[in-house]
C-alpha cells in the first residue's frame, strides 16, 4: 500500500478526526497559535477518558464481559429471553463500560449466539435494538460515553443531579426496548441448541490428545485463568479509582498515571488497542471550539443561534455531525448544559453517523454479511427515528 493509499484509507476510517483537525487548522490562521491554545483543551476530561479507555481495553481482553454474558445465556429458553438479554447487556453494561466497548463485546457475542441457535433472521432485529440499547443506556451516567463525560466535568453536576437529568429518558428507552423485543422477537424454544454443541466439540478434541497433552492443557487453561482473575482485580480496583476521579475525590493525574504504569507493566499491549483518535478528536475540536470563541461575530451569532434551543440544535446537529462533535462545538456557545446534555444523548438516534459507536454494529454486521448491510440500514434507520420521535416528544413534555 502506498502513502498516499495509506492516507485515504485512514480519513476513510477516522473521517472525524481528519474532519475535526482540518477545521482547527483554518481556525488558526484566524486566531494565532499561542500558549493560549494549551489552555482550550479539558486536561481532565482527556485524562479521565484515556484511563478509562485502558481499563476497557484490559477487562475486554481478559474476556470478563464475555463471561458474565454466557452465564446469563446459559439459563435462557426461547428465542425473546435471548433476545432480551443480548439487549439488555448492552443497555446496562454501556452505562459503565460505555457504548462502543458495549458493541465491540456483544454484537459478535450475539452473531456467535444466534448462528447458533439457527436464528440468523434475528440477527438483525436484535443487533438495531442491542445498538440503540448502548446509545440510551450510556446516557444515564457520566462515563457511559465522551460527550457526557465533558459536558458532566464543564457543568460541575453532582453524580446525583446528572443521573436525575436523564434518568427519566432512559426508563422510557427501556420500555420502548422491550416493546421492540416482543414485536421482533417470537417466543421459540433454544434449549437443546445453546450450550451442548461447543462441549461436544471440546470433549471430541481431548479424546484425541494423550493424558500427558490433556494435563498440560488443563494447566494451562487453570494458569491462564488465575492470571486473568488477577488482572481482573487490578483493572477493578482501577475502574473504582477512575469513578472517584469521576467525583471529583481523586486527581486525575494520580490515577492515570497508575492506570499507564500497572497496565505496562501487567499487559502493555493492551495500551495498543486504546482509541488515541478519539483523544486527538477532542483535541482538535476543542482548538477549533476555542478558536471560534475568540472571534466576537462568530461567537455572537452561534450564542444567538444556540442560545434556548439547545435541546433541538443538540439533536439536530449530531444527524450530521454525530453527538461527540456536537456537544464539543455547541458547548462553547452556551451556558444551559443541562438541556445541551439531553439534546445531544437524544440525538444519537436517528442516521447511522449520529452516535461514531451505531458505526461499529453496521461493520461488524456487515463484515459477515456484506449483502444484507442494505438492510440493516433501512431496519437502524426505522427504528433509531420511532425511538427518537418518542423520545422526542417525551423531551417536550418533561
Amino acid at each position: 500500500m502506498t502513502f498516499k493509499e495509506k492516507c485515504i484509507h485512514f480519513i476513510k476510517q477516522e473521517t472525524v478526526l481528519a474532519v475535526a483537525t482540518v477545521l482547527a487548522v483554518i481556525s488558526a490562521f484566524f486566531v494565532a497559535p499561542s500558549e493560549a491554545y494549551l489552555k482550550y483543551i479539558d486536561w481532565r476530561v482527556l485524562g479521565i477518558l484515556l484511563s478509562l479507555m485502558i481499563i476497557m481495553a484490559g477487562l475486554q481482553k481478559t474476556g470478563l464481559f464475555d463471561s458474565i454474558g454466557a452465564k446469563l445465556l446459559g439459563k435462557t429458553s426461547t428465542t425473546r429471553q435471548l433476545a432480551f438479554i443480548l439487549v439488555f447487556l448492552c443497555f446496562f453494561f454501556s452505562m459503565l463500560i460505555t457504548n462502543d466497548v458495549a458493541l465491540f463485546t456483544f454484537v459478535p457475542f450475539a452473531m456467535i449466539m444466534l448462528k447458533k441457535c439457527k436464528q440468523e433472521k434475528l440477527l438483525i432485529p436484535v443487533i438495531v435494538l442491542q445498538t440503540i440499547a448502548a446509545n440510551l443506556g450510556s446516557m444515564l451516567t457520566p462515563i457511559g460515553n465522551p460527550q457526557n463525560l465533558y459536558l458532566y466535568n464543564l457543568s460541575g453536576m453532582g453524580m446525583g443531579e446528572f443521573i436525575g437529568v436523564m434518568l427519566p429518558y432512559t426508563i422510557i428507552s427501556g420500555v420502548l426496548l422491550c416493546i421492540g423485543i416482543v414485536i421482533c422477537c417470537k417466543k421459540e424454544s433454544i434449549t437443546e441448541v445453546v450450550i451442548e454443541p461447543v462441549q461436544e466439540n471440546w470433549n471430541r478434541e481431548e479424546e484425541n490428545l494423550s493424558k500427558e497433552e490433556r494435563k498440560s492443557l488443563q494447566e494451562k487453561a487453570s494458569m491462564k485463568k488465575g492470571r486473568n482473575l488477577i488482572k481482573n482485580a487490578v483493572y477493578i480496583t482501577l475502574f473504582v479509582l477512575s469513578l472517584c476521579v469521576v467525583v471529583r475525590l481523586v486527581p486525575f493525574e494520580m490515577v492515570l498515571l497508575a492506570v499507564i504504569l500497572l497496565v505496562f507493566n501487567m499487559d502493555r499491549k493492551v495500551l495498543m488497542q486504546v482509541d488515541y483518535c478519539l483523544l486527538l478528536t477532542f483535541i482538535a475540536f476543542f482548538i477549533f471550539t476555542g478558536n471560534m470563541g475568540n472571534i466576537s461575530v462568530v461567537r455572537d451569532t452561534l450564542q444567538q443561534l444556540v442560545a434556548g434551543k439547545e435541546l433541538a440544535i443538540g439533536v439536530i446537529s449530531s444527524q450530521a455531525i454525530s453527538n461527540v462533535p456536537a456537544a464539543l462545538l455547541l458547548s462553547g456557545f452556551t451556558s444551559d448544559y443541562r438541556e445541551l446534555l439531553i439534546g445531544v444523548n437524544l440525538g444519537g438516534l436517528g442516521t447511522l453517523i449520529a452516535s461514531m459507536a451505531s458505526l461499529i454494529s453496521y461493520k461488524l454486521f456487515a463484515k459477515e454479511y456484506n449483502d444484507q448491510k442494505g438492510k440493516y440500514f433501512w431496519w437502524f434507520t426505522i427504528a433509531n427515528v420511532v425511538f427518537l420521535a418518542v423520545l422526542a416528544v417525551a423531551a417536550i413534555i418533561l
